[in-house]
């Protein structure tokens, strides 16, 4: 018997996520949401002053590539906005071409991204060990925090206070309740309390003017020649490289967090759409966001697109209606939210003595590395790429020491069988011609490589080496016990990579 057809209506219900019609997930949703709007706007404006652009633009992009990422993401409840490392990298090309190259730029890196990620870039992410993995959270929570100090340093006093209270809401509050996020709170309170008290502290108004009105979306100012592009170009491949990377890393990083799956390669796609959306709009461009997605994830607990959404919407009515309150929003208040998060994102099981005693030292090297490097560059691209870099060579010098060769020579003297086990690849391969006693050995030597596996040419070219030496001797060699696959490399390669053939 056949199932009933369901009405258009029923198939539309089942086609609404789960969490529409639950109260307490849009309270979550809602009220994270808020607490990131608040919490991008100083930032956004930081932002666009490394790139040298006005405070607008940067507002703009962390608007447009919230909204966008909400609908074409590949990862729910991500942030993604304008961001320091894109900011690092395009400043040069604005402070040497101007705005209109700017933004050309940032809708060339899009198209890079939408065609890197069609092209599968985010299946590279399974080349990331752990090690990489955790150096990247701690340098991430290092860099949320270092970026905090220009705002306690050379202040008024009662920054300090303010600091320290806003903490200690943080800290305390969700003891009593969790249906208003800490952070908002903390945020509400200590503004009343400066403004009310009159209490002379560095603002948001301070780090520039809101803006007034939305964004109007139009072409870039700019000759559209070859010449043009091939100035955009270079910036453009960094920007979508550094802005994948991150990207890429800070979804794998709320995958962990969260329990649930991402699809990465919707996620490089909808980053590329998101910044032509945003060039289109005269926005400077961005990617995923660690401390904000952090403070929606990990502090508010959100779990939705709709708290994406509502983070770049909010942002837009707090500067466009809200101006004058959210311009006296003190720094120290969100000073302390971001101080809260680097000590919740840092792993601090990581580097306790327990885990540091049982953890092989190349594992602990790959993590300092990658920590070091960040801090270093102000870059998590950087020290990814170099943190990974690291773990592959430890890892190749550590599977080079594993090939071995064993022989057992026949009573009669008539053959000696030669076992050799372990990979055999580039790094462990180059020991293998010195391992065969080539002029005492019999006539007949048997290498059987049954317990072994051929990874490259390398091998390949071991092998024809050793078969060389013994032929200049008159002795032959019989090579037993190859798989299909290093059957059919060698076949493949066998003795073409010398001259001498």
């Amino acid at each position: 018997m056949s199932a009933p057809a369901l009405s258009p209506a029923a198939r539309l219900r089942g086609l609404k996520p789960d969490w529409i019609s639950d109260p307490k997930v849009w309270r979550t949703e809602v009220l994270g949401g808020l607490v990131v709007a608040l919490a991008l706007i100083p930032e956004a404006i930081s932002f666009s002053i490394i790139a040298g652009v006005d405070p607008e633009v940067g507002l703009f992009a962390a608007f447009t590539m919230a909204v966008t990422i909400s609908i074409v993401g590949g990862r729910r409840a991500m942030i993604s906005a304008a961001t320091g490392a894109v900011a690092l990298v395009i400043a040069p090309l604005n402070r040497e071409h101007g705005l209109g190259h700017l933004v050309a730029a940032v809708i060339l890196a899009g198209v890079f991204q939408v065609v890197l990620g069609a092209l599968g870039v985010a299946r590279l992410m399974r080349f990331v060990p752990r090690s990489v993995m955790v150096g990247f959270v701690n340098a991430l929570a290092v860099l949320i925090f270092m970026a905090q100090v220009p705002e306690i340093t050379d202040v008024p006093w009662p920054v300090y206070p303010l600091v320290g209270a806003g903490l200690v809401l943080m800290v305390f509050f969700p003891r009593v309740t969790r249906v208003v996020p800490a952070p908002l709170v903390s945020i509400v309170v200590l503004t009343v309390i400066t403004v009310a008290a009159g209490i002379a502290v560095p603002t948001v108004g301070d780090k520039g003017e809101l803006p007034h009105t939305l964004p109007v979306p139009g072409l870039p100012d700019v000759p559209f020649t070859l010449d043009t592009l091939t100035t955009v170009a270079p910036y453009a491949l960094a920007m979508a490289l550094v802005g994948l990377m991150e990207s890429l890393m800070t979804a794998k990083l709320v995958d962990d967090i969260t329990d649930t799956p991402s699809n990465k390669t919707r996620e490089s796609i909808g980053q590329g759409i998101a910044n032509i959306v945003t060039g289109l709009f005269g926005g400077m461009g961005g990617c995923a966001m660690i401390g904000q997605t952090m403070i929606n994830v990990k502090v508010s607990g959100a779990r939705t697109r709709l708290s994406t959404f509502l983070a770049g919407s909010f942002l837009m009515v707090l500067c466009i209606v809200f101006g004058p309150v959210v311009s006296d929003i003190p720094m120290a208040a969100l000073v302390a939210v971001m101080v809260m998060v680097s000590f919740t994102t840092f792993d601090w099981h990581s580097v306790a003595p327990g885990t540091l005693r049982r953890m092989p030292a190349g594992e602990i090297l790959v993590m300092v590395v990658t920590v070091a490097v960040v801090v270093a560059t102000s870059n998590l691209a950087v020290g990814v790429v170099v943190g990974s870099v690291t773990a592959m060579v430890i890892f190749a010098r550590r599977v080079a020491h594993l090939a071995d060769v064993t022989s057992v020579t026949d009573p009669d003297g008539g053959q000696v069988v030669y076992s050799v086990t372990g990979e055999l690849f580039f790094a462990s391969s180059n020991d293998l011609v010195t391992r065969f006693d080539y002029a005492d050995d019999p006539d007949h030597v048997v290498i059987d490589l049954s317990a072994t596996h051929v990874w490259d040419a390398s091998s390949v070219a071991a092998l024809d080496a050793i078969e060389t030496k013994y032929a200049q001797r008159g002795k032959r060699v019989e090579i037993v016990g190859l798989n299909e696959h290093s059957t059919v490399l060698r076949e493949r390669l066998g003795g073409t990579l010398t001259g001498d053939h």
